[in-house]
């Protein structure tokens, strides 16, 4: 009986279109940004921030970008290790040759980078859809790794191929290289998440995420009614590569360190990606940190099992992972096609009926 609109009223349109309608999910959500900002900074160590919290807030980012161009504007994408490629070798380039430049400033363009170089591999969109679409960035995936491979002069002519992020600070406090404090790589991470979220929630609530959704739904009767599918699909590869980029530009300056493109932006690196807006939900904002979540806290979970409680070996472990992942995706596919955003939205559903069954 506790999770009630009644005497919730709303008296604007603002507020009867809030992201959070019901006061309970308002409170929960103050709660939850009071514990991330201001709890979890005081308690963190270095374990928990590289086994859980950066990897998850940094593929939140990743499945958001990736969800806004497949999930809310249908164009399926396999590229998303290449594109994050992008912003982690833009970010070095840019780290390297503008030293005095703060690093957020570094990150935000290396997203814009990479929104260039999406916009450019998405062209192909307005010719073709669906599977072939999908091996046309699958093309932009193996290229863009060879491309950072065999060109020197993205990796500072480096005689073991590998970029290595230099120590930059914000507001005096280091945030990249190998003396990070475990909270400082957490907080830099979260203000991230915390705002692109905001603009991912605002831009598929308002008239270009409609204008998205047509395009998916049916984009010749989306074009018939207004919709021009250039300016739709372009969008959507810019502000998803945008997304994606920033996250590449996290995950090597913040998270590794160090990188390789073939082996940190590989071609297994767009299918876990892929796969999380699977699991977690195609077309919703709560399903892109729900899968970023389960992929990341699910081989955590079977390693302490499998490995560390019924000794198992680390091999076997990691080979039974690939099968639970491989059977989820098949169910959810079969049984639940929203991922489990939308068995989220069924339970508060259920919730707001509860005790009476309809």
């Amino acid at each position: 009986m506790f999770y009630r609109e009644a005497g919730d009223f709303k008296t604007s349109y603002r507020d009867d279109s809030q992201t959070f309608p019901i006061r309970l999910d308002r409170m929960g959500y103050y709660v939850l940004m009071f514990v991330a900002f201001l709890v979890v900074p005081f308690f963190i160590n270095d374990y928990w921030v590289n086994a859980v919290f950066a990897p998850f807030l940094i593929y939140a980012i990743a499945a958001l970008g990736l969800n806004i161009l497949t999930g809310y504007a249908g164009q399926v994408s396999l590229g998303t290790g290449g594109f994050m490629a992008v912003g982690a070798y833009a970010c070095y380039k840019l780290m390297t040759g503008f030293p005095e430049v703060s690093i957020v400033i570094h990150i935000i363009l290396a997203g814009g980078i990479t929104a260039i170089v999406g916009v450019a591999f998405g062209l192909p969109s307005l010719r073709i859809k669906g599977f072939y679409l999908a091996v046309a960035t699958l093309a932009a995936q193996f290229f863009l790794v060879w491309l950072f491979n065999k060109v020197p002069w993205f990796y500072n002519y480096s005689a073991s191929g590998q970029i290595n992020a230099p120590e930059r600070s914000v507001f005096g406090v280091i945030v990249t290289g190998p003396n990070t404090e475990a909270w400082a790589k957490y907080m830099i991470c979260l203000v991230f998440v915390v705002v692109l979220a905001w603009v991912a929630r605002n831009l598929t609530r308002g008239m270009m995420g409609r204008k998205w959704m047509g395009i998916r739904d049916m984009d010749i009767a989306a074009e018939i009614i207004g919709v021009n599918p250039l300016m739709a699909k372009l969008s959507a590869f810019a502000v998803s590569s945008f997304f994606v980029g920033i996250a590449g530009a996290l995950f090597f300056a913040v998270y590794l360190g160090a990188a390789e493109a073939g082996e940190a932006f590989g071609i297994n690196k767009s299918f876990l990606i892929l796969f999380m807006i699977i699991i977690g939900g195609l077309g919703s904002i709560f399903g892109s940190f729900a899968g970023a979540a389960f992929m990341v806290l699910m081989p955590v979970f079977l390693k302490n099992v499998l490995v560390g409680g019924m000794g198992w070996p680390t091999d076997l472990a990691a080979h039974f992972e690939f099968m639970i992942v491989g059977g989820l995706i098949v169910l959810f596919l079969i049984v639940e096609p929203h991922g489990l955003a939308q068995l989220w939205r069924l339970t508060k559903e259920k919730l707001r009926l509860w005790p009476f069954p309809h």
